[in-house]
């Protein structure tokens, strides 16, 4: 059963990558696009162009690429414990849900549809679900709505002010991109230990005395 289901998570995983780019490098496309025909750049009722396609492509891959690992371990090992079959199974709910909004036209975020699968499965299973991990990913998810809007019109600011402006704000994502990512190099998580507890070694017990190790009793006071 577990190699049966393994075989199968390579279909609903490769359906999940599917309705990610569907879905989210939609959304960018569809920022892009919209501001091109704003400016004039292109033809009113046009879609995306190809370049814009194959930018936002890249955009998630790479963004998958840096920050999949973390992803993968806090889904896979923070929220619930899984097994194959309900990785399966919250895979495939995923992949359901996002595909089916995207042919919709809904806007959704991928990442709270796998959220939710993988805290489902784990309830349906029966194992306990670690809400402290829970609420952390909904307070990430509320502060992502301020913190956007903050920066979108910081940058909107910098921007008005002409090409030294867009200039400044795009270096000063370059620098804020590089420097989280060299944040998340300081304690990796990848394809070697994703699948540990306690990937960084965190929560290693502290090491013992000599006395302790080799038996030998404490002097008491």
């Amino acid at each position: 059963m577990e190699n049966g289901f393994r075989h199968g998570q390579t279909i609903t995983a490769c359906l999940v990558a599917l309705s990610h780019g569907t879905n989210d490098a939609q959304k960018t496309m569809g920022i892009i696009t919209l501001t091109l025909i704003a400016t004039g750049a292109q033809p009113s009722g046009t879609g995306p162009e190809l370049w814009v396609v194959a930018i936002c492509g890249l955009a998630i891959a790479m963004g998958t690429y840096m920050g999949g690992w973390r992803v993968i371990h806090t889904l896979g090992k923070g929220l619930t414990d899984l097994n194959t079959p309900q990785g399966f199974a919250a895979e495939a709910a995923s992949a359901t849900a996002v595909l089916a909004s995207s042919h919709l036209g809904f806007a959704l975020s991928t990442t709270q549809v796998c959220s939710g699968s993988v805290i489902g499965t784990g309830l349906g299973r029966g194992v306990p679900v670690n809400w402290g991990v829970a609420k952390r990913m909904l307070v990430a998810w509320l502060v992502t709505f301020p913190a956007a809007a903050g920066m979108g019109a910081v940058a909107c600011c910098a921007a008005k002010t002409g090409m030294a402006g867009t200039v400044v704000t795009a270096v000063a994502c370059a620098l804020v991109s590089g420097f989280i990512f060299w944040l998340s190099r300081k304690n990796p998580i990848d394809a070697t230990n994703v699948t540990e507890d306690d990937p960084q070694g965190k929560l290693q017990p502290k090491p013992q005395s000599a006395a302790v190790r080799s038996g030998t009793p404490t002097p008491q006071m």
